[in-house]
This record gives structure tokens, sequence and C-alpha cells, in this order.
């Protein structure tokens, strides 16, 4: 498998994502479905704590990659879905850091959004990973 960068403008690469991930050859694809800050036995965690849910959401779409036998590294897409997008701005290092840390820069759309399945979720993360 081979991943190449698509990016007609600098700009996007500067800011941690890339406009578009090509992939070529033979791979495999995980499709994940929304993570939030849920803990193991299904229950919303860390109400009104922004930070706090951006990193249990990472922490469970990584659980979910790991249980493919893939990473944060190999993520190609990223939907970022918000109830308060100013608010996720203030904490939006959390998610960068860490995809920065993986070496990742997956394409990225963030949405802001009236709610969440659940009312206390603030913010949900859904990805696309290639191997």
């Amino acid at each position: 498998m081979e991943r190449t960068a698509v990016n007609p403008w600098a700009w996007s690469g500067e800011l941690g994502y890339n406009q578009g991930e090509l992939v070529t050859g033979q791979t495999r694809t995980l499709y994940c479905s929304g993570q939030a800050a849920m803990s193991a036995e299904g229950k919303p965690e860390h109400a009104g704590d922004m930070a706090a849910q951006v990193a249990l959401s990472l922490d469970n779409l990584e659980a979910v990659l790991a249980e493919a036998g893939m990473s944060l590294t190999n993520l190609v897409r990223l939907t970022v879905y918000t109830t308060d997008v100013d608010r996720l701005f203030e904490h939006y290092g959390v998610l960068a850091a860490r995809l920065g840390a993986a070496g990742a820069a997956p394409a990225t759309t963030m949405l802001g959004v009236s709610r969440l399945a659940i009312p206390d979720l603030l913010v949900e993360l859904e990805g696309t990973a290639v191997a």
C-alpha cells in the first residue's frame, strides 16, 4: 500500500491535515463508527468537559483501530462532530497533538451539530483507516 498526501495548497498541512489522501495498492480498509466519550460499559463520561471528552473519544477510536491491527497512523479520513465548535477549538490541541505524535494528518472535516446521540456528549470522532 502506498499513501500520498494531496495538498494543492500548503496551508492545510500547516494546520495538521491533508486535503486528501491517495491510497494505492493492496489495502485493508476500516470504517469506524463515531467514537465518543463512552466508558467500556457504554456510559457517557466527563459531562461538560470538552478536553476530557476529546481525549476519551480519541482513546476509543484508537481502541477500535488497535482491534483491527491498526493505529492513528492508518487514519486517512477523520470527521469531527461537535455541539460547540468554538469550545472545541479551545481544546483542539488535545486532538492535534495526538495525531501529530502518530505522524497522522488525515483528511479532516469538522461539523457543528445541534446535539449528539446522548445529550451529555460534546464531541464524536468518525474515522476511516487503511493498512
